[in-house]
């Protein structure tokens, strides 16, 4: 019996009719039963702009883009020679008749902006569904498939958590066909719905997530995530241009640097794969040839350093107080108070009398939130740092790892480091404008020529 695959393409494989024509050859030459869709590349960017200019009361502006979006998808349509337009003319309808709604009440609902968002990869799933049944040329069924009737959510609209048992019952009732018939269903990423039937997004990125909860859900063998990138990097190539694809990588270390800021995955893409002992594959759909980067349970090579990644936006807070000394309770009050106002922390560090911890969006930090900190302590806060983390493998048993990495940063003065938590990372805070530089340095030193 063949593999099961689930084979989800990004907004880059999606950014006209020639780049969908090459995705829906990469989609038939591996036998893809389940095609995930992102939406045309930039369409949900200009979604979210017209739901922004709808509430502003600038109708001008929002006819402007509705006639921009209208044009593209309309012209990916004639140039894969869809002669039935019904099923598209009626979504981008739906995008003018959401903005307009969104722009008479000059008010735009985490739920309205679910529903105009959505639209995007369902559009594109009607494109890309075309795109696929030529290529097939009557070999094999194509059918696009409303991925809503099986991605449940809870009612957290703008990031709805998915239910997973609801999705994997609900997989074994309306995807089993694509499993054992000569059947493949295109279908969209990122988008869910609620048991009372309304659309939910699972948060920007999504689309890698949902293509793994459906991976999951059919119970596949392979996850193949395509982008515009052969793989997976040591680093950001912008940054070192000499970083090196990898042709494999742990699920531990490939989480690791999907969670520190590598974009070629979303941070929650790896943990349905890795429930299920899904094999996940990251390649180019422009380079389909190329050799790509595996995602594995064990690989045959376990080097110190395999990769590092750069995460910006960083806010560092440090709260101080002697009242911490040899006091219980202390950490438990500090974290309750972000509980409360649902902030996530990330890196903790912590000494007698104080504790510095960052977050992953200096946005989140609110007057609210400081006063009631100061409340319990005296706090400081620095913004514009970055977190550079080192990721590899037995990294808190090292000896001289700490010496070898402080000797390569040279000047760059280090904030904040974090290290024993994990055996696959070693991160630390930096200024904004030294990370880059940190992470050219310390490439050259571990993973160079």
């Amino acid at each position: 019996m063949e593999s099961i695959i689930v084979a989800k393409f990004g907004g880059s494989s999606m950014a006209d009719a020639t780049a969908m024509k090459r995705s829906a050859g990469v989609a038939k030459n591996h036998h893809a039963n389940i095609v995930v869709v992102s939406a045309t590349y930039g369409t949900t960017n200009k979604l979210i702009k017209l739901s922004e200019l709808a509430q502003s009361s600038d109708w001008e502006s929002c006819e402007e883009i509705i006639a921009d979006i209208r044009e593209k998808h309309l012209s990916i349509a004639k140039d894969l020679e869809i002669e039935n337009l019904e099923e598209i003319e009626g979504l981008l309808n739906e995008v003018e008749t959401l903005s307009r709604g969104i722009f008479l009440l000059r008010d735009c609902s985490l739920k309205a902006f679910d529903a105009i968002q959505s639209l995007g990869e369902r559009m594109s799933s009607v494109l890309f569904t075309r795109a696929l049944d030529v290529e097939w040329a009557d070999q094999r069924k194509v059918k696009n498939f409303d991925i809503r009737k099986i991605m449940r959510t809870d009612d957290q609209f703008g990031k709805a958590s998915p239910l997973i048992d609801e999705i994997a019952s609900l997989s074994d009732t309306h995807l089993i066909d694509c499993k054992y018939d000569n059947l493949t269903y295109v279908t969209q990423g990122f988008i869910g719905q609620t048991e009372d039937g309304h659309t939910t997004t699972l948060g920007r990125g999504g689309s890698d997530y949902s293509a793994a909860l459906i991976a999951e859900g059919i119970g596949a063998d392979i996850l193949q995530i395509w982008t515009d990138v052969a793989g997976i990097a040591t680093t950001d190539p912008r940054i070192v241009p000499s970083a090196k694809l990898m042709n494999e990588i742990t699920f531990s270390e490939a989480a690791e640097l999907a969670t520190f800021g590598a974009k070629i995955l979303h941070p929650t893409t790896l943990t349905p794969a890795l429930r299920k002992n899904i094999s996940v594959y990251v390649g180019s759909s422009y380079e389909p040839n190329a050799h790509g980067t595996w995602i594995k349970q064990s690989c045959e090579e376990s080097p110190l350093i395999r990769a590092m990644a750069i995460r910006n936006d960083q806010s560092l807070l440090t709260i101080s107080t002697p009242k911490m000394l040899h006091t219980h309770g202390f950490l438990y009050e500090i974290f309750k108070i972000f509980n409360n106002h649902k902030i996530s922390v990330d890196s903790v560090t912590t000494s007698e009398i104080s504790v510095a911890l960052t977050i992953d969006d200096s946005t989140l930090l609110n007057k609210k939130l400081i006063r009631e900190l100061e409340e319990l302590a005296t706090v400081k806060v620095e913004e514009n740092l970055s977190l550079v983390s080192l990721i590899g493998n037995n990294i808190n048993h090292t000896s001289g790892l700490g010496s070898r990495i402080f000797k390569a940063l040279g000047d760059i003065n280090v904030r904040m480091i974090c290290l024993g938590a994990s055996r696959h990372n070693f991160c630390f805070l930096v200024e904004e404008d030294q990370a880059a530089n940190a992470v050219i340095k310390l490439h050259d030193h571990f993973i160079g020529e």
